[in-house]
């Protein structure tokens, strides 16, 4: 069976002990959507990960240093001449390139995945449903995605691990932590429960609160997208097992 794999020219589907990857067809501009909220996001969620993690780190290291989400919520609340002194346009425009670049990448490669998905679904290839190794189970069942955005409501990155991308789940629920450790919406919403609202205010950091919807957001629906498409995988799967494996019921018997 390993043969089989392997020598097929696209692959439907790759899964390890630690994910699960597929070619499926996407709206690119859902991608490009993403990766203007949050660099990286886009290309995660079209199965690009390494790029998607990389992008990602590099949003959150370019953006703190220039001040961007500071000098945004300075232009929100009108203190433009404010906006202009906090940037720091050392890192602002290089920011600028890199950004732009997400956008494109993201959108340009959901359009040629979306080719390959069309090529690899005419080629009928064999997809493998279970992975394992001294560290990790991994299998292809039916997830009810509505369970994985919910658990993603609840904290992002847990709706992840349970559509079976563990490497994936754990950096989003890192990504979640870290942001709302230094953000203080905790402690924020903690003074706003009871009352002390002026002190809700003094806690938060907006610089870092300014991550959290895009990161919060994309948790529930990149959980909810996946599964819905790994149920797909799995029933692709079970059907193609089936009819190599199980006589047509129209075969006519000999006499």
């Amino acid at each position: 069976m390993k043969n089989i794999f392997n020598n097929q020219r696209r692959q439907k589907a790759a899964i390890s002990a630690f994910s699960i990857n597929a070619l499926h067809l996407r709206n690119p501009w859902v991608a490009a959507w993403w990766s203007a909220a949050f660099p990286g996001f886009g290309h995660m969620f079209i199965g690009n990960y390494i790029k998607g993690y990389i992008f990602t780190i590099w949003e959150f290291y370019v953006n703190i240093n220039s001040n961007l989400n500071t000098a945004i919520i300075y232009s929100f609340t009108g203190h433009f001449d404010k906006a202009k002194a906090v940037l720091d346009t050392r890192w602002l425009l290089l920011y600028t390139a890199v950004y732009v670049y997400a956008i494109w990448d993201s959108y340009r490669s959901t359009v040629d995945l979306n080719k390959l998905a069309a090529l690899a679904d005419k080629n009928h290839p064999h997809i493998s449903p279970f992975a394992i190794n001294s560290f990790e189970i991994n299998y292809l069942d039916k997830r009810n995605p509505w369970v994985a955005a919910v658990w993603s409501a609840f904290t992002p990155g847990l709706g992840t691990l349970y559509s079976l991308r563990t490497i994936t789940g754990f950096y989003a629920l890192s990504l979640w932590i870290i942001t709302a450790y230094f953000s203080h919406i905790f402690q924020a919403i903690y003074y706003t429960a009871i009352g002390a609202f002026e002190q809700a205010a003094a806690a938060a950091d907006p610089e870092w609160l300014l991550f959290m919807p895009s990161i919060y957001c994309y948790g529930i629906y990149g959980s909810y997208v996946h599964t819905v498409e790994y149920n797909k995988l799995f029933k692709l799967e079970q059907s193609r097992f089936l009819k190599e494996s199980y006589q047509n019921r129209d075969f006519d018997m000999p006499v």
